[in-house]
């Protein structure tokens, strides 16, 4: 039999009724926000260690913003929630139910705003690099693994305890994230000091993160300091600096994600107008430990193609395993050398392997500088994200379209371009990236808007090989986040609800079988989905089963299901 992998649709929306809470103080007990309720957030809210926030599916939570007259932030520029170390955060939402953070201005539409209220960060135990930036690091910090080194972290006003990340612990359990939607966040503390769309501190591989969307903040969108946690299906939009930040000796993996470069509101670039796609520090000083080593796989970055920055940024002796990647329309590099980061750090090099060198050496090449005083036995046992029989820098796997690069891109220097299993495409990779000029500028850079990307994998994208499977990293045979049938955004993002991506009902043309055909899906318990075909673009689709979800993949078999048709799987 011929087999597909379909996704079922559904649409998706706020509850038609829910009771609205207050919250301005700290969570100091295990408390439950439940299902199809609004919470609203006056202040800077903590979950403070020893506590843990259930945030059921459903359920909806507003920052409040200053332009709000019903209430007003006590902290003078919208509500946020942090979670300290040693408390925990479950916020389980489903594809059908999500969990939305948003301001108190949404009003469910799409808008071109942020820094409406503040964001979600999360504060962990894990192992950091921080020893050279002295804005906030404590004092006494050193450039060893010790489990000593401790951050206040940025975005937050105050200087207790409540606000510090890292120790002793990379396999840290801060809880759970899941299809939950953050949009129009950001607030602005000071110059510098702005809060990302999602910020995770010193967060251990025991969380988990998955199926994300940040969606309008005015810093970055995803941003990772330290620890070994890991991130499955996100997606980050409309970004006033960097898409995806990482610092301080992260040690993860992230797979599956989606990055639309724009801006999030009329400013310069990297406090409106988006700066770099990812932006890769390592440690801090360069030659601490532990550096930053991690592993990123299938990701599809669509660019500013009239003016980004780097669509792969680095600095700092950091070290990054790119597979299976899709980066199109980009505006400036596709590969930028930074070398440093502007927090004291001092570059490639400083002891450690220089930035040429990186992209030749073996992954299983461990530096022994500073590893001292260190809380673990071996520095492979430091370094576990990286695929030993790779590079320490790398890009493998990958496809390039549509990219227009300046003189400092460094793609053909480090052997990017020449790297036979990429691809320099002639035709889209993705279905669909269509955009109009935005009035969001800076200076002479101007920012697309994305009206419609249907990201599902087509042309040269579906015709590499996958990544190196793992614990952490799953093979997928196509370049970028999405296969050719499967946009995981549907239904539950904000951008489905938006109806600014689409794609899950883009059918699949099935070869005739003799055995008939095999559909496969992922489904939600108790939820029953019809299965449905057509012959053409143009038929009305016609429903030819009916099964009752289970929770896990299912499969139908039909014997009878001969000729070519199209198929999609719709819950009823």
């Amino acid at each position: 039999m011929k087999k597909f992998i379909l996704t079922a649709l559904v649409g998706a929306g706020f509850a038609a009724s829910a009771a609205t809470y207050t919250n301005a103080g700290n969570i100091t007990v295990d408390t439950t926000w439940t299902a199809g309720d609004i919470y609203i957030l006056t202040n800077q809210v903590f979950v403070t260690a020893g506590a843990s926030l259930t945030i059921e599916a459903g359920v909806t939570v507003k920052g409040l913003s200053d332009s709000d007259t019903g209430l007003k932030s006590l902290n003078g520029g919208g509500g946020s929630l942090a979670v300290c170390r040693g408390a925990k955060i479950y916020a389980n939402g489903t594809a059908e139910a999500p969990i939305t953070f948003t301001s108190s201005n949404d009003n469910g539409t799409r808008r071109d705003a942020c820094n409406e209220w503040g964001n979600i960060t999360i504060m962990g135990k894990g192992l950091i690099s921080a020893s050279s930036d002295q804005s906030r690091t404590r004092a006494g910090n050193t450039k060893k693994p010790d489990g000593t080194n401790e951050v206040q972290m940025e975005g937050l006003t105050g200087s207790n305890t409540l606000t510090y990340y890292g120790g002793n612990d990379d396999s840290d359990d801060s809880g759970t994230l899941a299809y939950v939607n953050l949009r129009y966040g950001g607030n602005v503390i000071g110059q510098a000091n702005e809060l990302n769309g999602l910020s995770l501190g010193g967060i251990g591989s025991e969380t988990d993160i998955h199926h994300i969307e940040i969606y309008n903040n005015v810093d970055d969108g995803i941003e990772i300091w330290g620890g070994k946690v890991n991130l499955k299906y996100f997606s980050i939009w409309n970004i006033g600096d960097d898409s995806l930040d990482v610092d301080q000796g992260w040690r993860g993996t992230a797979q599956f994600g989606l990055i639309v470069q724009g801006a999030s509101q009329a400013g310069k670039q990297g406090s409106g107008v988006g700066d770099n796609c990812i932006e890769i520090d390592g440690a801090e000083d360069s030659d601490a430990q532990p550096l930053t080593s991690c592993r990123i796989a299938n990701v599809t970055v669509v660019g500013n193609k009239l003016g980004g920055d780097g669509g792969a940024t680095y600095r700092d002796n950091a070290r990054i395993q790119y597979s299976n990647m899709i980066f199109m329309n980009l505006g400036e590099e596709l590969i930028r050398l930074d070398n440093q980061d502007g927090d004291g750090g001092s570059g490639y090099g400083n002891g450690m392997t220089e930035w040429a060198a990186t992209w030749t050496t073996s992954a299983d090449t461990y530096e022994a500088l500073n590893f001292t005083n260190n809380i673990y036995g071996s520095l492979a046992d430091l370094y576990t994200a990286q695929y030993a029989a790779g590079n320490l820098n790398e890009m493998i796997n990958s496809v390039f379209y549509n990219n227009t690069v300046d003189s400092d891109d460094k793609a053909s220097e480090v052997g990017v371009l020449s790297e036979p299993s990429n691809v320099s495409a002639t035709a889209s990779p993705i279905v669909a990236a269509e955009f109009t000029l935005g009035s969001f500028h800076s200076g002479a850079i101007t920012a697309p808007v994305y009206t419609n990307i249907n990201p599902l994998a087509q042309n040269e994208a579906v015709t590499v090989s996958g990544a190196v499977s793992d614990a952490n990293i799953v093979r997928a045979d196509y370049a970028g986040g999405f296969s050719a049938t499967h946009n995981w955004l549907i239904p539950w993002s904000t951008t489905a609800q938006y109806g600014i991506t689409t794609g899950t009902t883009n059918g699949v043309p099935a070869a005739s079988a003799a055995t008939g055909v095999v559909i496969s899906f992922d489904s939600v318990d108790g939820t029953t989905y019809a299965i449905q075909s057509r012959s053409s673009n143009t038929d009305a689709w016609v429903e030819v089963a009916t099964v009752k979800g289970t929770g896990a993949t299912l499969t139908y078999g039909d014997e009878s299901l001969t000729d070519a048709e199209f198929y999609q799987v719709v819950i009823k």
